[in-house]
């Protein structure tokens, strides 16, 4: 089985993130950047179907050159090969051009499923794995916690509510999963150092065919307009009980539009 799991490079979960005042797009070489930890999960679920049906796992990443790093961190957690997107025309692609551009990319590789994280911890709009489906015309099996291969037919279970609901499709098809699907395996040190040598196949927007001014700014069809950096916190107030402490805390959340 030909397994696609779709990853990204995202700044450092817990570092201060900040806009580039020149093109208000997130400026990611100014803190550390990391494998996006959703997608930790999608790595680790194409290597437990790799384990149980065959097959071999590529992790795809469409960013800058030096998102290298993430995929050689996928592939050290036991991945076979990489797939590198990256062109300067990229830059500042909206979800839509994202989705599209890799449906692109992954066109030019056999595959059966492609699995991606359900969201990534830069932007958290889980749009990219839909409209992967719809650009690449295979039905979406979303926030799955649970991912069943049997044949042609992949099933997936989504938490509700109430319970869960059971979603299959023919494949192909894409399946985002969710934290709690399984616990993702720490690379090894055997397997950072067979990443180093690991094949990946670098594509530009020319080896896909797809024109630049329909990815990157320059095509968005969402885009920043304004912003401003978040002001220092300020001293709260503080209020002193004398009998009238609830009016006062009512009065301050009232003023506050919270009630």
């Amino acid at each position: 089985m030909n397994i696609v799991v779709c990853i990204k490079r995202v700044p450092d979960t817990a570092a201060e993130k900040k806009l580039d005042p020149n093109d208000k797009t997130l400026d990611r070489e100014s803190v550390e950047t990391i494998l996006n930890p959703m997608d930790e999960y999608a790595v680790e679920a194409g290597l437990k179907l790799k384990e149980s049906i065959g097959g071999e796992v590529t992790v795809a990443c469409m960013g800058p050159e030096p998102a290298i790093t993430t995929i050689r961190k996928a592939l050290s957690m036991g991945a076979d090969k990489g797939l590198h997107l990256h062109d300067p025309a990229l830059h500042g692609s909206c979800s839509q051009n994202t989705a599209y551009a890799m449906a692109q990319a992954l066109k030019t590789i056999p595959h059966d499923i492609v699995l991606c994280g359900a969201e990534s911890t830069d932007a958290r709009t889980s749009l990219v794995p839909a409209a992967l489906g719809e650009y690449l015309g295979y039905a979406a099996l979303t926030y799955a916690s649970k991912l069943e291969v049997n044949g042609s037919t992949i099933r997936i279970q989504r938490d509700t509510d109430a319970g869960h609901d059971v979603i299959e499709a023919q494949g192909p098809a894409v399946v985002s999963v969710i934290k709690g699907i399984n616990e993702p395996r720490y690379p090894s040190f055997k397997g950072i150092m067979a990443a180093k040598s690991k094949p990946v196949t670098d594509l530009t927007l020319a080896d896909i065919g797809v024109d630049a001014s329909a990815v990157g700014a320059a095509g968005a069809r969402t885009a920043v307009v304004e912003f401003a950096e978040r002001p220092p916190r300020t001293q709260g107030m503080l209020v002193k009980d004398e009998g009238d402490g609830g009016t006062k805390l009512a009065e301050f959340l009232q003023a506050q539009k919270f009630i």
